[in-house]
């Protein structure tokens, strides 16, 4: 290779990042506050720091340098030069080698100390003391990347909203207890494009994976020295790096390779990103890159005090997206994301956050409107966790046109239909329209709705009915983490049991549940390892549980109970797919007439007459019966019914006129069995069950 020169020529400010062209390498940061920027080169290792350069130039807040002969595989980082003032909000220290922003890969080992802190740890001045260890021994190095791979022919699935069924699951958790793997390839992409597990999905009958986050990440101090770790990664460093531990050969074509093989079987990629807060955590946290390159300019500060940042989501310090290249960043990272990996979506964690201008949450912030503009963004599945802990942190369904949410809402009243609660018929009503009182306003459709009864965040399935109280010792917070109200049920035992009737019930109960996501307006998503009963044993905040409590355990799969529970939810996911009325795209008012005397939607109660505004009110009321109809292409109306019964006693549903043949399509009471005609006018609903019906009006007959 031929030799570095002694200085960098000026290079270009555009694009952001380590850029290589085959002859060179230009690198660019942004920093609006910075008085010097040196790059720092390292040896392959990453242990030894090889030569020093001084960014040569500055244009419009973005230092850049060219450096000839740097190729792919170079090992960088950052030493910023400034004012140490966190008074002001700035806290430069050119002793931390500070991680580029943009960086596609990192290396070497992060090693705690507190050598990574611009202050002295411990000192009586605290953070507005200044350390002046040099932090590089125990820091991430950036490497430079070649970002060539040959898609051939791949397409997006682009599957319609209103067709969408996500399952959302842990990349790692997923495959660290498969033993067809090899030990390597365990909580990697290489397990997630695996045949086996795809073929999975396929009798699920899902059409897109949502991945917990997958950009490289910060392991906390904290629960490094308790023995523990942050399993779920919501603590991102690199916003355009995979998590290096997900990579089987350190190579992120393993990413593009599955995303491939996903998309070949019909399957989008949905990722859940984190660009609320990064791992630097409050002013008392370490240096590592945005503090250390511009903590003014990256991070939301109290206005009145810039030495704290304000803490909106609950980690420490907040993003700045009302900072123009900081929007541009996030921006960047999500167009990097589909441009170069092909992914089919995003999940915003704490999206109101990202919705925060300074004067609260808008519908109208400039993150939503740049990406709503965005020629590529605009185009792939965008859904918000609608809320944080900041002022009117609650948001659900004011995110702006475009937007899906999920709808903890729609979780919480179904579990407490199911659990027997008084007063939930009404409610439920309203989930199951899709949550039209929520969602219907600015042209939104019902598939802005993501429906759950259970996910990464909370128990799982298995868990809601078989416990009543969380079980987090293990986190070592003295149980006091985690949801406080989980409107669950042990139906008679705390936990795991052999009494017989309690599984049944349990089992039973379960069912029910998935039935009602599935058979909702909106979107359904269903938590990794629901289909063959996962459990957490009662925990019910695993964020630190990188072990078998959180891993998907898949001999539960190849059991009896596993087995017939993922051939039920696969039928559920056929009759989605198979009748649209079940996937509406439009919101259903009971206004329009699609047959003589059957509206669009409709509520009846056991003795088949409307249930009026009255009995609505009665929340001693418990059972209804949902009807949906809408006239196909050919004229034929289909009309589908849905009964629920949350009682312990069969019920009797007379079925309401028109006098049509009746088919039970699936029943939970009897997940195996198959669909049969109904014979006379009456239908029996067992205990805790959801049937489903139709009938069908011939256009002959009209």
């Amino acid at each position: 290779m031929a030799p570095y020169p002694s200085r960098l020529s000026p290079g270009s400010p555009y694009p952001l990042g380590a850029t290589w062209d085959g002859l060179g390498t230009n690198f660019a940061v942004f920093s609006a506050h910075a008085e010097r920027m040196d790059l720092c080169l390292f040896d392959p290792s990453g242990k030894r720091q090889i030569r020093t350069y001084q960014l040569p130039e500055c244009t419009d807040e973005v230092w850049h340098g060219y450096l000839p002969n740097a190729r792919a595989g170079l090992l960088y980082g950052y030493r910023a030069y400034g004012p140490y003032d966190p008074h002001n909000g700035h806290r430069f220290n050119n002793y931390k080698l500070l991680l580029d922003p943009y960086a596609r890969r990192m290396a070497g080992d992060f090693r705690w100390s507190d050598a990574l802190f611009g202050y002295r740890v411990n000192s009586s001045r605290a953070d507005l003391s200044f350390d002046r260890r040099d932090s590089a021994p125990g820091m991430f190095k950036a490497v430079v990347t070649d970002e060539s791979f040959n898609w051939a022919d791949d397409r997006p699935p682009n599957v319609p909203w209103a067709d969408t069924i996500i399952y959302e699951v842990h990349l790692r958790g997923l495959s660290m207890l498969r033993e067809n793997l090899r030990p390597n390839e365990r909580g990697t992409f290489a397990a997630l494009a695996e045949p086996d597990f795809i073929a999975h999905l396929k009798r699920l009958g899902i059409t897109a994976v949502e991945l917990l986050p997958v950009h490289a990440y910060l392991q906390d101090r904290h629960l490094l020295e308790k023995g523990l770790s942050n399993y779920w990664g919501y603590n991102t460093l690199g916003f355009f790096a995979i998590e290096p531990r997900y990579l089987s050969e350190n190579s992120a074509n393993e990413m593009r390779v599955a995303v491939r093989r996903l998309h070949a079987a019909g399957i989008e990629v949905i990722l859940d990103v984190v660009y609320n807060h990064t791992g630097e955590g409050s002013e008392m946290g370490p240096t590592l890159s945005f503090r250390g390159l511009d903590n003014a300019s990256y991070y939301r500060l109290v206005p009145d005090n810039k030495r704290h940042c304000i803490n909106d989501t609950g980690t420490g310090n907040t993003v700045n997206l009302s900072n123009a290249r900081v929007l541009q960043m996030i921006m960047d990272s999500l167009r990097y994301c589909v441009t170069q990996f092909h992914v089919d979506g995003f999940r915003f964690d704490l999206g109101v956050t990202l919705g925060r201008e300074p004067h609260g949450f808008d519908p109208g912030a400039g993150f939503f409107d740049a990406l709503r503009q965005d020629p590529v963004l605009s185009r792939v599945k965008l859904i918000s966790e609608p809320w944080d802990i900041g002022p009117g942190g609650y948001q659900l369904g004011h995110h702006p046109p475009g937007f899906a949410e999920w709808n903890d809402r729609f979780r919480d009243t179904v579990r407490r239909f199911w659990r027997g609660d008084a007063g939930q018929r009404s409610d439920l009503a309203a989930r199951l329209a899709g949550s039209s009182d929520l969602f219907d306003r600015r042209s939104r459709r019902p598939w802005a709705s993501v429906n759950f009864v259970s996910s990464h965040d909370g128990y799982t399935l298995t868990d809601v009915v078989s416990y009543i109280e969380r079980h987090n010792e293990a986190n070592g917070e003295d149980n006091r983490d985690g949801h406080g109200e989980n409107y669950s049920a042990n139906w008679g035992i705390e936990g795991l049991t052999d009494d017989l009737a309690i599984l049944d019930t349990r089992r039973r109960i379960a069912r029910a549940m998935l039935a009602t996501v599935f058979f909702a307006h909106g979107t359904p998503m269903l938590l990794g390892g629901d289909e063959f009963g996962r459990t957490q044993k009662g925990n019910n905040n695993p964020y630190c549980q990188d072990n078998d409590v959180s891993w998907l355990d898949w001999k539960l799969a190849e059991s009896a109970e596993g087995k017939e529970l993922t051939a039920y939810v696969g039928r559920l996911a056929a009759l989605r797919h198979q009748h649209p009325v079940l996937r509406c795209r439009h919101f259903l008012h009971g206004k329009d007439e699609p047959a003589p005397g059957v509206l669009d939607i409709q509520w009846f109660n056991t003795q088949g007459n409307v249930i009026s505004d009255g009995a609505w009110n009665n929340g001693e009321e418990r059972v209804l019966a949902l009807r949906r109809a809408s006239r196909n292409d050919d004229g034929n109306v289909p009309i589908l019914s849905l009964y629920l019964n949350p009682t312990a006693d069969e019920v009797r549903f007379r079925i309401p006129p028109p006098k049509l043949p009746t088919r039970l399509l699936i029943d939970s009471s009897a997940p195996d069995a198959p669909e049969r005609d109904i014979e006379g006018d009456e239908i029996a609903i067992a205990a805790r069950s959801a049937v489903l019906t139709i009938s069908i009006h011939k256009a002959e007959l009209s």
